[in-house]
């Protein structure tokens, strides 16, 4: 059982860079849109993007479904994906919505939603309580999705491995320096399937995996790790642990980069299950 504090840390870990989060985290590609779809078999009435963010993952649903909700418990996060609400027009404001709220309470009445996704979010929640309560609010037939990025994205294994390195030594910065009861909580991306298979909420389940290419230069690459949760909760401590090991990263990655512009592959695995 994992405690109240923890999980309130959860949501506050991703507080103070919204902005930095949008500008270098990938949109959710298309294909998620069309996988889902697919296997939902109907039109799409009403997507639950839990977890939501900035709306990274929100907006692919635009013209794909009659009514799609965000729901996030960050306040940070779910103003920025307002302000991108109210920028996009008023024809998409009528289909889109971002709520504050948590996975394992949902503002939906019992078998309403066709979709429900958690993109690089499920890791984040409680499976039991958050699975139980997807099979309370889908529809018969309907589709929970998880899906994640494999971190760092795919471009030459020296400056992945800095990336790796980097991440790791901001979590055990955090694991040293903050109280058991502050540190946030993450469950294995790798228990999802078997988590969603011993909910006995899908009759069937089944991982997804699929590439989406994307144009990145060494701003934006840089940018990434550093909109990584742990990173920035370092930052935020007022800890300068990290800094010559980000100086050689953002050297390493502009050396590589050259000035240009490159192509680089984002790995995606979804986990996916029908009510």
């Amino acid at each position: 059982m994992i405690p109240k504090g923890n999980l309130q840390s959860n949501v506050d870990r991703f507080s103070g860079f919204a902005d930095n989060y949008d500008q270098h985290r990938p949109e959710a590609p298309p294909i998620v849109v069309e996988i889902i779809s697919r296997y939902l078999g109907r039109n799409v009435e009403l997507v639950a993007d839990i977890g939501c963010g900035t709306g990274l993952s929100t907006f692919i649903w635009k013209d794909a479904a009659r009514q799609i909700v965000g729901i996030e418990p960050n306040p940070d996060m779910r103003e920025k994906a307002g302000r991108k609400l109210k920028t996009a027009g008023t024809t998409m404001a009528g289909a889109i919505s971002f709520q504050s709220g948590f996975s394992n309470s949902l503002p939906f009445e019992d078998g309403t939603v066709d979709v429900i996704t958690c993109s690089q979010s499920f890791h984040w929640m409680d499976p039991e309580s958050t699975l139980q309560e997807a099979g309370r609010v889908l529809a018969q037939g309907g589709v929970f999705a998880a899906y994640d990025c494999d971190w760092p994205p795919v471009l030459q294994w020296q400056i992945e491995q800095t990336y790796t390195e980097l991440i790791t030594k901001a979590d055990t910065i955090l694991e040293q320096v903050t109280p058991v009861e502050q540190q946030a909580h993450k469950w294995s991306k790798d228990q999802h399937l078997a988590n969603l298979q011993r909910s006995g909420q899908f009759r069937y389940t089944r991982e997804i995996v699929f590439h989406n290419c994307e144009q990145c230069d060494a701003a934006r690459y840089t940018g990434l790790a550093l909109s990584q949760g742990g990173i920035q909760s370092v930052f935020k401590l007022g800890n300068r642990t990290l800094d010559d090991d980000l100086a050689r990263f953002v050297k390493q990655v502009e050396d590589h980069f050259q000035g240009k512009t490159l192509d680089i592959l984002f790995s995606y695995r979804m986990r996916l299950g029908i009510k």
